[in-house]
Order: structure tokens, then sequence, then C-alpha cells
């Protein structure tokens, strides 16, 4: 971002009669704009209403990839509907809050290093609609619609679908999708404690990727030796698990990340051994504590209140990471 060629802060952008107005940076390569960004204060809704000079100068520039952020939020778009004219809808979302691991390979495509316009522009238009679907199925779960109810409600009951029944199957409706859920998650919990299959969430990466396992108390730091008896892997250890995952993929293949739980805590593991911890998460009790690891590899342990808290930390955890590396 220091090079003046390659990053161009307050890009002036003449447009017919309209002269002076600058986007906020360009993305350049060889002398060509590859990608315009706009910046909005955090907490401004990212509406294409409020952005009009990107949607204006995506429509005249080379640029293929419009990106509008406040900050926390980043969405990308490029002109899947109609050629050189930025799509309403992005075909990638990121919250820096709240990563979807399933989002970062296509973010490395848009790094410098691994910069790939043809394999962005390929993907773009399957990531714009899994992403559509992803939210409306979400919705659908969190808050049925009635066309939902009646696939359901018409394939389990035989009787007319009056108002009284539409109502009574909302509720069926709710539950049976809240105890589905809750029955997917418990399942890939158990597989992740078997090393059976991948942790919930988990990024798709290259080649064979460790898995969180049961400790057997051989390496186990608190000595209990008991094994695997009695441990149970929660939903919101797997949810820090792969929020410390999309801390450190900035600096390590996630291959050589992995998870390890006991009875006393959890742990995130360089290259898979107890020997490189890269920190703990003690959840297990009315307080939480996420255990840092400093340079002495003794454990610091910081109360948090939940898990993206996590994200306040990252400088500590990616160093810890710098100093395996180093």
């Amino acid at each position: 971002m220091f090079n003046p060629a390659e990053v161009v802060p307050e890009f002036i952008c003449d447009i017919g009669t309209k002269k002076g107005e600058k986007i906020d940076y360009a993305i350049m390569r060889d002398g060509v704009v590859q990608m315009l960004i706009e910046a909005k204060q955090i907490g401004t809704p990212l509406t294409l209403e409020n952005a009009g000079q990107l949607v204006r100068y995506f429509h005249v520039s080379n640029a293929r990839i419009g990106v509008l952020t406040n900050g926390q939020y980043w969405n990308f778009y490029t002109d899947l509907d109609k050629p050189n004219i930025m799509d309403e809808k992005p075909f990638l979302r990121l919250n820096l809050l709240d990563v979807d691991p399933y989002t970062l390979p296509e973010l490395k495509k848009l790094t410098k290093s691994a910069f790939d316009l043809e394999s962005v522009l390929v993907a773009a238009e399957e990531l714009k609609y899994v992403s559509a679907v992803k939210a409306e199925i979400a919705k659908e779960f969190t808050e049925p619609g009635e066309d939902f109810v009646r696939l359901f409600a018409t394939r389990v009951y035989e009787g007319s679908l009056t108002a009284k029944m539409r109502e009574f199957f909302l509720g069926i409706t709710r539950k049976a999708v809240t105890q589905f859920v809750n029955d997917r998650v418990n399942e890939r919990l158990k597989s992740a404690l078997g090393s059976q299959g991948a942790v919930v969430g988990a990024a798709p990466v290259t080649g064979p990727t460790p898995q969180p396992e049961v400790d057997t108390g051989e390496e186990n730091s608190e000595g209990n030796g008991e094994g695997s008896r009695g441990i149970e892997t929660t939903v919101e250890e797997v949810e820090a698990y792969n929020i410390v995952r999309a801390i450190v993929v900035s600096e390590v293949s996630l291959e050589r990340i992995a998870g390890r739980d006991t009875k006393s805590h959890f742990s995130v593991l360089f290259d898979n051994t107890n020997r490189k911890p890269i920190c703990r998460f003690r959840f297990n009790a009315r307080q939480k504590y996420l255990g840092l690891i400093d340079g002495e590899k003794n454990e610091v342990k910081v109360p948090i209140e939940n898990v993206e808290q996590i994200y306040d930390h990252m400088d500590a955890i990616r160093a810890t990471v710098h100093a395996y590396l180093g």
C-alpha cells in the first residue's frame, strides 16, 4: 500500500461534465486499474445509493472489481449481470468480526501475490448465488415464511391447511428446524472428536488438514491421563477454533493448524503438537478465558465474554505463530 504505482489514494475519476470526483483507492497493475475501493465511515450501511462514485466510475474504467467497505464489512462487486455495469449485489461479502472461513480461498485470489482476475471472475457467479441462497436459507431457518411452512406441512399433514393449522405448523416448523440444526452440529462435533471429518465451519484447504482430536492423556499438560472419557467439544469451542484459524491464515498455511480437546481446555496447536500451543480456550466455567502463549511458552489467561473478543488479541496470537516459524 506504500507503492503509489500500485495503490493510488484519492484517484481522480472525471466523467463527462463531472470533474474532480475521486475514488478513495485504486489498485493498479502495470499502470492499469484493476480494482476500485470506496471506503465509508465505520457503521455506515453499505448500499449502492451512497456509493455513486464507485458505480459511475466502474462503468468507464478498466476495473472489473469494485469494493465497498466501512472497515468492518467488505462487499466485492463485478459485472456479471451487464458488461461494464457494476452489479447491484456483491459476489463476495466479508465481515472482519465474523469471518466465514469458506471465503478465505476466494479472498486469496485477490491478494497481490496470487491475483488472478480470470479465476476470480469465473468463481464470482457461483459465489454470488451461493451467498444469496445461504442468506435466504438462514432467513427461513430464523423466521420461516409461509411458503416454507406450507412446503413441509403439506408433506406430513393430509387435512386442509386452514389459518389455524398454518399457525400450528409455523411453531412446529421452527422447532423442527432448530432440532435439525442441533442434530447436525452434534454429528459434526462427534466426527471431529474422532478425527473422522472436518471441523464445523473449517475452511477448505489443499491437501490433508489436521483435525481436532481427543487428547490421549500422553502429552496432556494437565497430566490427567484419563483419555477421552467425559470430553465434550462445544459449538463455542469450534467457533473459537475457526476464529483463530482465520486470524493466523495470513501468516501460515492452515494445514499446520490443529485443535485438540481435553477435559480442562481446548488447545489450538502448531504442527499438531502439544509442545507448540498457539492458544487455549478455557470455556468450561462461568467465566471464559482465552489462554495466550508468551515467549517462554507460559500461558496468560485473559477473561473474555464471548468468542468474538478473540479478535482483540490477534497480534498476540500471530506473534506466537511467528515465534514457532522463526
